[in-house]
């Protein structure tokens, strides 16, 4: 994939400031699901930018820190395993978008959204784009904090909850993961509402 699409990315369009909004953790059985917003600077771009499902671990991290000094703002929203059962993973996803814009500390006129699917209640006009964090320097940035803040979150809870290797699965459905759920039974992290959770429940 190239990444120099990436390198001239704007924090303002046709006058309005733009924020990318991306999100990590649907697809796992435990932990939050986190989502960034990411207002870039214009006079300081970022180079390298990319989904950051085709970066290694340790290009995330370095991204992610420059990404944080170099915005002009960014906000990251938390959505617990709790909340996701409540109000399932599709609707835990939205409000978690609409918190992390609301959050920035400048409110945009416009949030890119990676997907197909804007928030209600967004606070300012929004556009879904399929694989913006593919296409859209901020939304790449967003995807990048997104990322990197889940992973930090899923090691310290392999601390609090060990046996189920959070640290190395980062909570999604493997093979080991699967064994451990069904050999330990559900911890406070897994999300109830998810069908091989629910099954352990249930046998237990």
């Amino acid at each position: 994939m190239r990444t120099d699409l990436f390198d001239d990315g704007i924090g303002c369009r046709d006058g309005e400031w733009v924020a990318g909004v991306d999100e990590a953790g649907r697809g796992p059985l435990a932990g939050p699901v986190v989502v960034a917003a990411v207002i870039l600077d214009p006079a300081r771009p970022i180079r390298g930018l990319a989904d950051s499902k085709v970066l290694s671990a340790a290009r995330r991290e370095q991204l992610a820190l420059e990404i944080r000094s170099h915005v002009l703002a960014f906000a990251i929203c938390i959505v617990e395993a709790e909340e996701i059962d409540q109000l399932n993973i599709l609707g835990a996803t939205m409000a978690g978008m609409s918190r992390a814009v609301s959050a920035l500390s400048i409110l945009p006129l416009l949030a890119l959204i990676d997907g197909n699917r804007v928030p209600k209640d967004l606070p300012c006009r929004g556009q879904a784009i399929v694989r913006g964090d593919a296409t859209e320097a901020a939304i790449s940035a967003a995807s990048i904090l997104a990322k990197t803040e889940r992973d930090r979150i899923m090691c310290a809870l392999d601390v609090i909850h060990p046996g189920y290797g959070f640290a190395r699965h980062k909570g999604y459905p493997t093979a080991s993961h699967v064994e451990s759920l069904q050999r330990l039974g559900p911890c406070p992290q897994h999300r109830r509402s998810f069908a091989p959770v629910r099954a352990c429940l249930l046998q237990g």
